[in-house]
C-alpha cells in the first residue's frame, strides 16, 4: 500500500477509546494552550486588520469560530484565520525532533471541520490526538531536511494531515480520504524567506495548511481526484520539498508504530513568545541573573549555538543584533537575550506593540555566538552562554534541555497559567476558568459549537 493508504486505514480504525488517557488529556491541554495562544494574537493590529478584512460583509447565522471574534464564517476561512493567530506569537507548542508545530496546524483544522460538521468534543480531541501521530511521524522521516531546502514542514506537511482529519470529521470513505491528501500536496506552501526582512507572512504558514486540508476534503468529498502516492511519489513531498532521498522509506517505518508508539507524549509547550530555538538561552540568562554578576561590568556575552538552530536564530547576525521589525525580533537570539539580561518581560504583549526596545538593541551589540561543537539538535534544544566581565572572571552557564519539553516537561499548572496571562485582557476571570473547565474536563459528548459559542463570547 501507499502511505497516504496507510495513513487512511489508520485514521478509520482509531477509536477515541484506543487512545490512552494519558495521551487524550495531553491533546486537550495542547487545546487549551493553542486556544490561549489564538486569543492573545487575535488583538494584535496585523491579526485585527487581517481578520476585518476577511470578514467584511460576512453575516452567517451558521459556520465556525473565528478565535478573539464574535462573527462566523466558513469553515475554511476560520481555519486560515485561527492558524495564522496560534503561530503569530512564535508561543504555539512544537515537537521538537521532528521541527513541527503540530497544534498551530491542527487545532485551528479540528475545531472548524468539527464546528462544521457538528461533531462532538470527544470526536475534535480525537481528531487533534491523531493529528498529532500522523504529522509528527511527516517531520521525522527526515528531520529537518524541509528546513534545509527552505520550506516549514508544518506548512507542507500540515496540509496533508489537515486534510486527513477534516475528511475524518466530514464522514469521508477511504478512498476521499486518500484523495484528499493527495489533493492538499498540490496545495502545499510555506518558505522561509521571511526571515530576510521579519515578514508577519510566517504566522499564514499553518492556517493557510488548515486551510488548504479543508478545502482538499471538500473537493475529494466532490470527486476530485488526488494521487495515492502523493508522499513518496517521484514528484510527491519528500523529493520536492525535501534533499533527503531516503525519507519517503523513512516515513514508511514510522508508520509501523502508529497505535503503539504515542507521539504527543514528547511535544514541548513554549514558555516565551519568541522563536523556540532562543528559549534554553533566555533560560540561562534567569540562572545568571541570579548570580552576582552586575550588568555594566560585563565586557560581552558569547552563547554557543547548535549549528541546526544558528540558521534561523543567528544569521545574519548584524541583522540579528540590530531587528528593525519586532516579527523579525522574535528570532533574534541577541534581541531577545537582551531583554531577558535587562529584565524586560518576554511577554506576547511586547511582540504586539509596535517598535523594538532600543534599550535591548543597544544590549544586543554586547552579544557574540559561535557553534556548539557536541550539540544534539534538533533531539534537544541546548545552550551555552560564557558571561566575561571587566576584572578578566568568566561565568558560564549551560542548559541541556529547554523546559516545557519531555524530559522537563511543563505542568498542567503551568499551562493554565499561561493560558489566564494570554487572555487576561480579552476574557473575564470567570469565562476564563469555564473555557479551561470545558476544554480539560468537559464531557467528551458535549458538542463543539457549545465551545465556539463560549469563546465568541469571551
Amino acid at each position: 500500500m501507499t502511505h497516504s493508504e496507510r495513513i487512511a486505514d489508520f485514521a478509520l480504525s482509531l477509536r477515541a477509546r484506543d487512545i490512552p488517557q494519558d495521551v487524550t488529556q495531553l491533546a486537550r491541554l495542547h487545546l487549551l494552550d493553542a486556544i490561549g495562544v489564538g486569543l492573545a494574537a487575535s488583538e494584535g493590529d496585523v491579526q485585527q486588520r487581517m481578520a476585518r478584512s476577511l470578514l467584511h460583509g460576512q453575516t452567517p447565522s451558521s459556520g465556525s469560530t473565528v478565535l478573539g471574534h464574535s462573527a462566523l464564517t466558513h469553515a475554511a476561512q476560520a481555519a486560515l484565520l485561527n492558524g495564522s493567530f496560534i503561530h503569530a506569537l512564535e508561543y504555539d507548542d512544537t515537537h521538537m525532533a521532528s521541527i513541527v508545530h503540530g497544534s498551530a496546524v491542527l487545532v485551528p483544522a479540528a475545531l472548524a471541520a468539527a464546528e462544521q460538521h457538528q461533531l462532538s468534543w470527544g470526536e475534535c480531541v480525537r481528531l487533534v490526538a491523531l493529528g498529532w501521530e500522523v504529522l509528527v511521524r511527516v517531520g521525522l522521516a527526515a528531520p529537518g531536511a524541509f528546513q534545509r531546502r527552505g520550506f516549514q514542514v508544518t506548512s507542507v506537511g500540515g496540509a496533508l494531515v489537515s486534510a486527513l482529519i477534516a475528511g475524518l470529521a466530514a464522514g469521508a470513505t477511504r478512498t476521499e480520504l486518500i484523495w484528499a491528501q493527495g489533493i492538499a500536496g498540490s496545495q502545499a506552501s510555506g518558505i522561509f524567506e521571511f526571515l530576510s526582512e521579519g515578514a508577519t507572512v510566517k504566522a499564514l504558514h499553518p492556517g493557510w495548511a488548515a486551510h488548504a486540508g479543508l478545502m482538499a476534503a471538500q473537493l475529494a468529498g466532490a470527486g476530485m481526484t488526488g494521487p495515492s502516492t502523493v508522499y513518496e511519489g517521484r514528484f510527491g513531498l519528500y523529493n520536492t520539498y525535501t534533499d533527503d532521498a531516503l525519507a519517503a522509506d523513512a516515513l514508511g517505518h514510522q508508520l509501523n508504530s502508529l497505535g503503539q508508539t504515542w507521539m504527543l507524549r514528547d511535544a514541548a509547550f513554549k514558555l516565551f513568545p519568541c522563536c523556540h530555538y532562543i528559549h534554553p538561552f533566555l533560560e540561562g540568562v534567569q540562572q545568571l541573573l541570579a548570580k552576582p554578576v552586575a550588568l555594566q561590568d560585563i565586557t560581552h556575552i558569547e552563547c554557543r549555538v547548535p549549528p541546526g538552530a544558528a540558521a534561523i536564530i543567528c544569521e545574519p547576525w548584524a541583522r540579528k543584533q540590530s531587528p528593525v521589525r519586532l516579527n523579525e525580533a522574535k528570532y533574534s537570539l541577541p534581541y531577545c537575550m537582551a531583554l531577558a539580561c535587562l529584565d524586560i518581560p518576554i511577554t506576547a504583549q511586547h511582540f504586539l506593540s509596535t517598535e523594538v526596545n532600543a534599550q535591548a538593541v543597544a544590549f544586543a551589540q554586547h552579544i557574540r555566538w559561535t557553534p556548539m561543537r557536541d550539540a544534539d539538535f534538533p533531539n534537544k534544544f541546548q545552550a551555552e552562554i560564557e558571561v566575561r566581565c571587566r576584572d578578566g572572571q568568566s561565568t558560564l552557564v549551560r542548559i541541556d534541555q529547554v523546559k516545557g519539553s519531555a524530559e522537563r516537561p511543563a505542568s498542567t499548572e503551568d499551562i493554565t497559567a499561561k493560558f489566564i496571562e494570554n487572555t487576561r485582557t480579552c476574557a473575564t476571570p470567570h469565562t476564563q476558568q469555564l473555557v479551561i473547565d470545558w476544554v480539560l474536563h468537559g464531557a467528551s459528548d458535549l458538542p463543539v459549537t457549545q465551545l465556539g459559542e463560549l469563546l465568541r463570547h469571551a
